[in-house]
């Protein structure tokens, strides 16, 4: 296991792999690259961060012998040297990696701005979001904090992304039963047409 994905995880990461190692790549946020993936320039060459580091991250993205854990943080080590046991929790991505083609339609729909940490809060983002444009895993992640928007501002306060899923599916009886278990007053229920 190696802990942080910044350029030096990274490139432990690969050296680890090249050697036959089965790596566990760590990362706290959404994607690995760390600082430098933030930085315009390198010293003492001037050179493109990015064009040091993009072909690393292509490298660890692809390499079978890493594993990439991105939004997971360690919650307890134990064990002796040589023989470590790691307890991580890794957070919801709320985006299927499988599907996503990190097209950025669901950034540009997102009703939600949120404050950008990449770029050091000097601007907003979405909540739905794409850590930076090279970013590897190259999927978007959607950062939930609080009450779902839909729930924050329906009068009734329900919880409506089950409803519509199960609409999208055609299973109209079954939606409104579920609405209706959510809201047992019969007052409150106009607020969301019927979809019978």
């Amino acid at each position: 296991m190696v802990v942080g994905a910044g350029i030096a995880g990274i490139q432990a990461s690969l050296d680890l792999a090249d050697s036959g190692y089965l790596v566990y790549l760590v990362e706290k946020n959404s994607a690995i690259g760390g600082v430098m993936a933030q930085l315009d320039k390198t010293f003492p060459t001037n050179d493109c961060s990015m064009c040091i580091i993009s072909p690393k991250l292509v490298e660890c993205g692809r390499h079978l012998n890493i594993d990439l854990l991105p939004l997971t943080e360690i919650l307890d080590v134990s064990g002796e040297p040589g023989n470590f046991k790691v307890k991580v929790l890794q957070k919801p991505r709320y985006v299927d990696m499988s599907k996503c083609t990190a097209c950025g339609e669901c950034s540009k729909v997102c009703p939600i701005d949120a404050a950008n940490r990449f770029d050091e809060e000097l601007r907003d983002r979405k909540a739905a979001y794409k850590l930076y444009p090279q970013a590897m895993p190259s999927a978007y992640a959607i950062e939930k904090r609080g009450t779902a928007p839909c729930k924050a501002t329906c009068p009734a306060h329900v919880s409506v992304q089950g409803y519509i899923a199960l609409i999208n599916q055609g299973k109209y009886r079954e939606a409104l039963e579920l609405f209706k278990e959510a809201t047992p007053s019969p007052h409150l229920r106009p607020c969301v047409p019927s979809p019978l």
